[in-house]
């Protein structure tokens, strides 16, 4: 992890497109101001973790879901199956 100690005013770059400026520091409130390309996300943290949290548990459900429907149709006797019967 970097530590960087910034005044009011002062900024820095992150991968050549992103400027973050400390704006104002108020106890201990820091305001941040970004300038960045718009294709560009950028998220709080604890937004992108619930994001990541629901990816996952959507991922999961799928996952359970393509497994019920496998195992139906494995359950089901095909149509020559039913003639051999």
């Amino acid at each position: 992890m970097l530590f960087l100690t910034r005044k009011v005013g002062e900024s820095i770059i992150i991968n050549d497109d992103i400027t973050l400026t400390v704006s104002e520091i108020r106890g201990s409130i820091v305001k941040l101001s970004f300038d960045y390309e718009k294709s560009n996300r950028i998220l709080r943290k604890e937004i992108y973790d619930r994001i990541q949290d629901e990816n996952k548990q959507a991922a999961s459900q799928s996952d359970l879901v393509k497994e019920l429907i496998k195992s139906k149709s494995e359950e089901k006797p095909s149509d020559s199956e039913k003639g051999a019967a």
